[in-house]
């Protein structure tokens, strides 16, 4: 599957109708996002099970402020509707794959348990 453009009109049906989502934010002025695109490209025609998504930081400004972007690219992963990564910066082909390597590992019953210790603290 090839990537899809995400908005704030798509956003929450993309991420609750999907197990795993990979959000890359970027912008068309970024060069580290321009040489991670086709890095990108490539790993979603690997993973044709997970929605690949690009987020427009200029056109999307309101997505990007939610999910407080500050440098591009930033790749943003969901897995079960749960941020499990969320990292700012270019990755390599074979940190990309470590990293979706390491999502699909996750035990989303310790995490889910983890996130619900964090919001009875809060």
């Amino acid at each position: 599957m090839a990537t899809i453009e995400l908005t704030q009109a798509n956003f929450e049906q993309t991420v609750s109708e999907n197990n795993i989502v990979l959000i890359d934010f970027w912008a068309s002025w970024c060069g580290p996002c321009r040489s991670f695109a086709p890095i990108y490209e490539a790993s979603s025609e690997k993973h044709p099970d997970m929605v690949f998504a690009k987020v427009n930081t200029e056109q999307e400004r309101e997505l990007a402020t939610q999910f407080q972007v500050r440098s591009i690219p930033t790749l943003v992963i969901f897995r079960e509707q749960i941020i499990i990564f969320s990292q700012p910066g270019s990755l390599p082909a074979q940190a990309l794959e470590e990293v979706i390597d390491k999502a699909l590992g996750l035990d989303m019953d310790v995490v889910r348990a983890e996130v619900a210790k964090q919001d009875n603290n809060s």
